[in-house]
């Protein structure tokens, strides 16, 4: 029986090489390159948007903060006198009274901010978890509550701005002439309640993001970690608890991020629910500094304002990210 062997490639290249004559390398492809390329040209014209868009303005505004900008110099505000770190001086100075409402304005920021990314969070994975199961009508909640957020801001905020009215309002003729409760309408929009009435507001329009999301990381999780646990006795309580919360615990960990930025920086709520003097209850700290640069014409102060806020925001999300990138590796 006779095997016939069939040279390799390298052997009949060598053999169709006359001696004395090297073999030349076989010309690589630029398709490579280019197909390597083509996503960094497809993300120049968004890095372009994004550099005129939001790091000009940026840098001119920390430039800004170093100069003595008032309502005398704001037409050629270059001109301006270089002020150093004046205003950075008298916004953190505690015991002035710029630094003592600037440093009000922060901590109200910070228990509002707190109460409603919780309060998303909550709601928003309550009704994504309650919605896993299939039953009539779900995709019909589906919808319903992702109303508030496909709704455009400034409209929301107004139909609830004409809600809080004291007098011929929704929420004062449902708890007040319904309900019975209170001696007295209330005042919603000034004073304390002014805090849960933009606590609502917000809360409304926010929790449907989580709501999305928290829905989104659900359909990663197997169902055959819910049909095991069930088969070993484990009621609903017990498989959110170590199975649907340790599984969306990556999705939580961006979601809570995204919803303390959006929050903490809010401006369009409060100046479109109180106008462009908001209550002391209610004064978050975007819309005070918005109060600093044009209601007094400080533009210096209420730049430096902005940039200790950047300084602020950088390093609670850097710390956070850190803290979270630990987690994961602890619990990986």
């Amino acid at each position: 029986m006779t095997t016939t062997v069939t040279p390799s490639r390298g052997e009949r290249t060598a053999r169709s090489t006359p001696p004395g004559k090297r073999r030349t390398a076989p010309r690589r492809s630029r398709r490579p390159l280019r197909h390597a390329a083509l996503p960094y040209v497809l993300l120049l014209p968004a890095l372009v948007l994004e550099l005129l868009v939001h790091l000009v303005p940026m840098l001119m505004g920390a430039l800004m903060s170093f100069k003595e900008l008032t309502q005398f110099s704001v037409r050629d505000w270059s001109a301006a006198p270089w002020a150093g770190f004046d205003n950075f001086a008298v916004s953190v100075d505690f015991d002035a009274p710029v630094g003592e409402a600037l440093l009000k304005s922060f901590f109200t920021t910070c228990l509002f901010t707190l109460a409603s990314v919780g309060l998303c969070w909550l709601l928003g994975t309550a009704a994504a978890v309650f919605l896993q199961e299939d039953f009539r009508g779900r995709g019909l909640l589906r919808a319903v509550f992702l109303v508030p957020y496909a709704l455009p801001v400034y409209a929301a905020v107004i139909t609830w701005a004409f809600m809080f009215q004291r007098d011929n309002g929704l929420i004062n003729h449902v708890l007040h002439d319904q309900l019975g409760i209170g001696e007295s309408p209330a005042f919603w929009l000034i004073g304390d309640n002014s805090f849960w009435a933009l606590l609502t507001v917000s809360v409304w329009k926010g929790w449907p993001f989580a709501f999305l999301t928290v829905m989104a990381g659900l359909q990663n999780i197997p169902r055959d970690l819910y049909e095991a646990a069930a088969l070993d006795g484990a009621g609903v309580w017990r498989q959110v608890r170590h199975i649907t919360l340790p599984s969306l615990r990556p999705v939580n960990q961006v979601l809570v991020l995204v919803l303390f930025l959006w929050t903490f920086n809010d401006f369009n709520t409060p100046f479109v629910l109180f106008g462009k003097a908001a209550p002391e209850a209610a004064d978050l700290i975007s819309l005070h500094i918005y109060q600093s640069s044009f209601q007094t014409w400080n533009f210096g102060t209420g730049s430096a304002m902005s940039v200790l806020l950047l300084l602020f925001l950088l390093l609670v999300t850097g710390g956070y990210l850190l803290l979270t990138s630990r987690g994961r590796r602890a619990h990986g």
